[in-house]
């Protein structure tokens, strides 16, 4: 299956999986994650990009982001690529290339999808099978979205904020959702979205893109046709904005 060309609209979520070269590790100690969030911290800053979720595995990394320009996904994701491998090659003695290009990407709207992308980042390690719950993996999201702790780095989505009018009814409507496993049938579709850049959207969007012309169906074997809109992933620009 060919992949789309990256598919973004400023204002909606992408979810973004950058993974280690040949799947090495990207991350050997705590003090290389903290590097990596505080990084990403700045750089979301300065890219006008917007993170609602996050989780930090071994080898790959996985972000709910909502860029507010057409590049600023991509910027971003060059901008933390490029500092964190440099830090990364510089503390460990290593060369060549950190991160496998491109990362992979999809974008994500509607009440359904967005929420259950929450779910399936900060659940990652309960999947993986590296701990029980959501709350027994330090290197997520969760604390500060399920109000146990302040988390600078974040910024809610107006899905995770229609789960409550309250602060406490909202932190309690999402650690219930986050007590639930992940249906096989979502975790099948986010991963081939994400892996082949197919969106996962809801049918307002839909509709207002298939009037634009954009091609929104599963790519098939092949070249996948560019669509101006579609801009990151055009051949040569692709390689320049995520080096």
């Amino acid at each position: 299956m060919a992949r789309h060309p990256r598919l973004v609209v400023p204002g909606v979520a992408l979810h973004v999986h950058p993974r280690g070269n040949d799947r090495q590790d990207c991350f050997r100690q705590d003090a290389d994650r903290l590097v990596y969030l505080s990084m990403l911290r700045e750089c979301a800053s300065h890219r006008r990009c917007a993170i609602h979720a996050y989780c930090l595995m071994s080898n790959h990394v996985h972000l709910l982001v909502t860029p507010q320009e057409d590049q600023g996904c991509a910027l971003l994701m060059r901008d933390l690529g490029r500092g964190y491998a440099a830090y990364f090659n510089r503390r460990y003695g290593k060369t060549g290339a950190l991160w496998e290009r491109p990362f992979r990407s999809c974008l994500v709207d509607s009440a359904d999808y967005v929420i259950a992308c929450y779910r399936y980042i900060e659940r990652n390690p309960v999947k993986a099978h590296m701990v029980d719950s959501p709350a027994a993996y330090p290197w997520s999201s969760y604390f500060g979205n399920a109000a146990l702790r302040t988390d600078p780095l974040l910024t809610p989505h107006a899905e995770y904020l229609a789960l409550g009018l309250e602060a406490d009814t909202r932190q309690r409507a999402y650690v219930q959702l986050l007590d639930e496993r992940d249906s096989d049938e979502f975790v099948r579709e986010v991963r081939e979205a994400t892996e082949f850049g197919y969106p996962l959207i809801g049918e307002g969007l839909r509709a207002r893109l298939e009037k634009d012309g954009v091609r929104l169906e599963r790519g098939k074997a092949g070249r996948p046709l560019h669509d101006p809109r579609q801009g990151s992933e055009e051949p040569g620009q692709l390689s320049m904005l995520e080096e």
